[in-house]
């Protein structure tokens, strides 16, 4: 798993160059953002050591296994970190695929590679709530229940599947054929992960951190293409 340092606060954790989990600084240790694939959890224990800091919080943006894929591995491994997930995708992760009142119609997946989790959230998460330094922000539409944080110290948003990084930046309602087809696979509900993504880049960030591809800088211009281009449901 190849590390690489953002910033002063956040390192990437790529898998295969394919799947990306973050880890990021705060005065306690440590929180680290998804999990990656399964199989990932020795490397991400090595990096985190290497930081010198232990795992606090482990916060999953959305219920799919790319995501949550090491999370048994890792609360085996850690089990005093907390583990964070919001209310609506807790369900998901335990593999309840119910679609909940007033919710539109959409493709709900439970495990989506692997089988739900086994580990229980020790607490759910809601937009405005902070996690250390990062805010959490709304962020559905690849999942009913997804998140992205946002690092108040230098706008570094870390948006889960909002976005796709691979072979440019993409709203993840464009059905771009690489790995893991977030659109042609798992986007649940295209209209709202479309408003998903103008809300997010009304953020402004600093620096935009994708579960799939590089960590982009400055990456106004490439979000305003990317929504420009991407199907809006």
């Amino acid at each position: 798993m190849e590390s690489i340092h953002h910033g002063d606060h956040l390192v990437q954790l790529s898998r295969l160059k394919v799947s990306n989990a973050y880890l990021v600084r705060e005065d306690d240790g440590l929180t680290l953002i998804d999990t990656s694939l399964a199989g990932s959890a020795k490397a991400i224990l090595a990096a985190a050591s290497e930081l010198a800091g232990p795992i606090r919080r482990i916060v999953i943006t959305h219920a799919h296994s790319d995501h949550y894929g090491s999370l048994d591995a890792l609360h085996a491994r850690a089990p005093d970190a907390e583990v964070l997930v919001s209310a609506r995708d807790a369900l998901l992760l335990n593999g309840d695929r119910s679609p909940q009142p007033g919710e539109p119609s959409g493709r709900l997946f439970a495990g989506f590679f692997l089988p739900p989790a086994k580990t229980k959230p020790t607490r759910t998460i809601d937009a405005g709530e902070r996690v250390g330094s990062l805010e959490v922000v709304a962020a559905p539409g690849h999942t009913p229940g997804q998140v992205a944080l946002l690092d108040t110290r230098d706008r570094t948003l870390i948006c889960g599947d909002a976005y796709l990084a691979l072979g440019g930046l993409f709203v993840t309602t464009q059905p771009v054929r690489r790995f893991p087809f977030p659109a042609l696979l798992g986007t649940w509900h295209k209209p709202t992960a479309f408003e998903t993504a103008r809300k997010l880049r009304g953020l402004e960030p600093g620096r935009l951190a994708t579960g799939h591809g590089p960590v982009i800088d400055s990456p106004g211009a490439e979000m305003d293409r990317a929504i420009r281009e991407a199907p809006q449901g």
